[in-house]
């Protein structure tokens, strides 16, 4: 752990404290797991009584972070996105993670609006509902009604939530640095993962972020009569406090009622999943959280869009990347995507190349014969990220968070029509993916942008080449070099001569029997021939010894004593 972080664990010692023991407590049962003593596995139990030692590793995290508060939850459920890191088990228990609390008193939510917005509740709103109804770790839902007659969600952040995420975070922090000292954590970057799934969450905290994310998609389906977005009403809005329209309809998840209702499930399907990809590809954002409760159905076969906390976005290039990479399962081509998976995911240096082209090649032998109404884009996808989380690849958030987000498309539009293809309906987009890619208007950007980037080289490259010159010529250019895994060897080499020293000298100081001796008139010594031995040489040279066999020992260990490279 860096000094640095000693102020953030004096501040937060009660926390500390709480966390190590929760994470004791699973770790003893994780532990307890790997015995043969039933007896033994029922000692420990979660909240429902059931041993903890019986549950699954996977589960276990889940009771823990669960056990462990909003925050950790929260981060949990950002790292269910993210199964390129936690892996595919992991990531799916994760999803299973509630947030549902409490709600904050009536006073204590109507206290906060007043506060952020300047005035009382009875002259915001005709009506007030102090009866949430949802309550998150982070926010609460109230139903009211404007003085103009429509009918709104007011979305009100808890009391105090945002000095506990920063507490949290601050711990968590900690805790990343302590695993980054941990070898086979270090290939996953526990620091820079953490750091940004804290910024992820403290972005979550800023209602401000959804308004404007709800002002950006009303405008991009103001057009589309089938995709419905809630009206944001600015003027009652903060980073606190966040008021839409109500939307008003039948969840996705009660198909029983969807029947009922009429509503025609395979064109809702369909029109749901063309508007997601539309998003995608066409405009470069999209909702991130496509799932059966953020989904309601409306009469005229209208799909309703809530919660836009969390909105992908997708760059030109990224983009680019990703239509290269379904081209290549397409095509069969598994050099191009092993290159791409490397290019675009943060590869290890000790990659095995051969093994990863080798599953990469089964992956696409077995995804690129298969026909459309049988592909399964969530099995495909599943399977290319068990690949990358087996050679520890982890990819950008943005191109994690697009395949969650189109493997929870599928699974929902699924729910509508069993028999739905998504591969059927992504198609047309690939036809015009292929003509994009050809298109004049490309290209013609493409050559703007290495226009600017040579305009722009061209005017510092002379500057700096002068730069360079000055120091050379006044001695004062440095190079500096990162000599990765030098150290140990260093260290190693340095501490064998010094063992050689040491054993040499006390080889001298035996054969000119340096006092003190030991047991000059021994004739036991003597009938060993071992008479008037220098007491210090003898401790010299087993010692040097004894350092000796370590090193050695040491070098065996890592596997570099006659391997060839």
């Amino acid at each position: 752990m860096k000094i640095t972080t000693l102020p953030s664990l004096y501040r937060n010692i009660n926390r500390w404290r709480k966390i190590i023991t929760v994470l004791s407590r699973y770790g003893l049962a994780d532990w307890i797991s790997t015995l043969n003593l039933e007896f033994v596995k029922d000692q420990l139990k979660d909240r429902d009584g059931e041993a903890l030692a019986r549950h699954t590793r996977e589960v276990r995290i889940r009771l823990a972070l669960t056990d462990l508060g909003p925050t950790f939850i929260k981060l949990g459920q950002l790292l269910s996105t993210r199964p390129d890191i936690a892996g595919i088990e992991l990531a799916k228990e994760l999803k299973n993670l509630q947030s549902s609390v409490p709600a904050d008193a009536p006073s204590v939510a109507r206290q906060l609006i007043e506060k952020d917005l300047g005035q009382p509740i009875d002259e915001l709103f005709s009506e007030f509902d102090d009866v949430a109804v949802a309550s998150a770790s982070i926010g609460q839902v109230h139903r009211a009604r404007l003085k103009t007659g429509e009918r709104v969600a007011v979305k009100v952040q808890r009391a105090g939530i945002e000095s506990v995420i920063n507490e949290d975070l601050e711990v968590i922090a900690g805790l990343a640095q302590l695993a980054e000292q941990i070898e086979e954590f270090q290939a996953y970057r526990p620091t820079a993962t953490i750091a940004e799934m804290a910024r992820l969450l403290r972005r979550e905290l800023d209602f401000g972020r959804e308004e404007r994310n709800l002002q950006l998609f009303s405008s991009s389906f103001a057009e589309n009569p089938e995709i419905k977005i809630p009206i944001v009403y600015s003027e009652l809005c903060t980073p606190r406090v966040l008021t839409m329209e109500w939307i008003e309809g039948i969840p996705l998840s009660s198909s029983e009622q969807l029947i009922a209702a009429g509503f025609d499930l395979q064109q809702l399907a369909t029109s749901g999943a063309e508007g997601y990809l539309k998003m995608i590809f066409r405009d470069g954002h999209y909702h991130a959280d496509p799932h059966p409760g953020n989904v309601l159905l409306l009469p005229g076969n209208v799909i309703g869009l809530i919660d836009f906390g969390m909105v992908g976005r997708i760059e030109e290039r990224l983009r680019e990347d990703i239509e290269e990479m379904l081209m290549a399962i397409v095509n069969r081509d598994v050099l191009m995507l092993t290159s791409i998976l490397k290019r675009v995911g943060s590869t290890p240096p000790d990659i095995d190349q051969r093994g990863l082209s080798s599953d990469v090649a089964d992956y696409v032998a077995h995804y690129a014969n298969q026909s459309l109404q049988d592909f399964n884009v969530s099995s495909a996808l599943n399977d290319m990220l068990e690949i990358l989380h087996r050679y520890q690849i982890s990819l950008p958030s943005q191109v994690a968070l697009l395949i969650k987000t189109l493997i929870t498309l599928e699974g929902t539009t699924k729910i509508l029509n069993p028999s739905f293809s998504l591969m059927e309906v992504m198609q047309p987009f690939h036809r015009n993916m292929l003509l994009r890619r050809i298109s004049p208007a490309r290209h013609l950007r493409k050559m703007r942008r290495v226009a600017l980037e040579l305009e722009h080289l061209a005017e510092v490259l002379p500057s700096r080449l002068i730069e360079i010159l000055e120091q050379i010529q006044s001695g004062k250019f440095d190079v500096h070099l990162d000599h990765r895994g030098l150290g140990p060897s260093v260290n190693r080499l340095v501490l064998g001569m010094l063992t050689s020293a040491l054993f040499l000298g006390s080889a001298m100081m035996l054969s000119l029997k340096v006092p003190p001796l030991l047991f000059p008139n021994s004739e036991l010594l003597q009938q060993l021939g071992m008479q008037e031995l220098s007491i210090l040489g003898l401790i010299g040279s087993t010692t040097s010894i004894l350092i000796g066999l370590r090193i050695l020992r040491a070098i065996m260990k890592s596997g570099h004593l006659d391997r060839k490279e």
